[in-house]
């Protein structure tokens, strides 16, 4: 989705003395420019310019639903002894779960071991219904980075993903949404303790994300905020208390989350 005679805009949702509001971030000026409220019908600058540094960046959306993708990408299939389905697997994580640039995760008591997933997130723009993937552009409204958060044991034990990825906090995203991008060749890498962990390129998803917006929608009435994770490249692997996660992805940014004890 493009603005202002084409030019591509990052988008961000933020909070400044308490009042939480959207901005278009210039990251090279290091300022936000302050909208006059959520983006979805248009962006209406209001003048307002502060520095980055003086607000708090928060997920840049508050979904209704967070729809995620399982086994996207074939080297991840194989390295869960899984192969990619013959459909998209479709699975929810709670928008409780949802979690801020710089917010910590927390380590649940009832897992003995949690995963990092980077991911392409696709937030969405317009109400979405029976999309088809040559129209579904027209209702995305940009892309950013997500940490698909995971209690592997738990995910084992269980079967369904419910709860191994519906804790609290196992949701981080941000740190704002890129409005012009191809989805289509973009590197995702995730790094813990600053060394890389994944490093792969979104060409490897089996499904374009043009076609995921396809079948989710036939499925599920999508709304403006909702968030489709595009699943993870191959790599995952546990972390523990007191490591920093980050999520970069190629034409976005990065996404840094802590992982603390309950």
């Amino acid at each position: 989705m493009r603005f202002w005679g084409g030019d591509s805009v990052k988008i961000a949702r933020f909070e400044y003395r308490g009042n939480i509001g959207y901005g278009l971030v210039d990251p090279e000026k290091g300022e936000i420019r302050e909208l006059d409220g959520p983006p979805f019908e248009g962006i209406r600058d209001t003048g307002s310019v502060r520095p980055l540094a003086d607000v708090r960046l928060l997920a840049p959306v508050v979904p209704s639903k967070i729809v995620a993708l399982g086994f996207t990408y074939k080297g991840h299939a194989r390295e869960m002894g899984k192969v990619i389905p013959e459909e998209p697997l479709i699975f929810l994580k709670a928008p409780s779960a949802l979690n801020d640039p710089g917010g910590d995760v927390v380590y649940p008591r009832a897992s003995q071991r949690v995963d990092y997933e980077a991911e392409l997130a696709v937030i969405i723009g317009k109400k979405a219904k029976n999309v088809s993937a040559e129209d579904a552009q027209s209702v995305i409204l940009g892309y950013t980075c997500i940490n698909d958060v995971t209690a592997r044991d738990l995910q084992a034990k269980d079967v369904q993903f419910a709860r191994a990825k519906g804790f609290d906090t196992f949701a981080p995203l941000g740190p704002w949404i890129e409005t012009d991008l191809d989805p289509s060749a973009l590197q995702v890498r995730c790094l813990v303790n600053g060394q890389v962990k994944q490093n792969y390129n979104t060409r490897e998803i089996g499904a374009s994300v043009f076609s995921l917006v396809d079948h989710i929608s036939h499925v599920m009435t999508l709304y403006p905020g909702d968030v489709i994770a595009t699943g993870t490249p191959p790599g995952v692997g546990p972390v523990q208390v007191g490591d920093v996660m980050t999520v970069e992805i190629e034409g976005i940014g990065s996404l840094t989350n802590r992982v603390v004890v309950q």
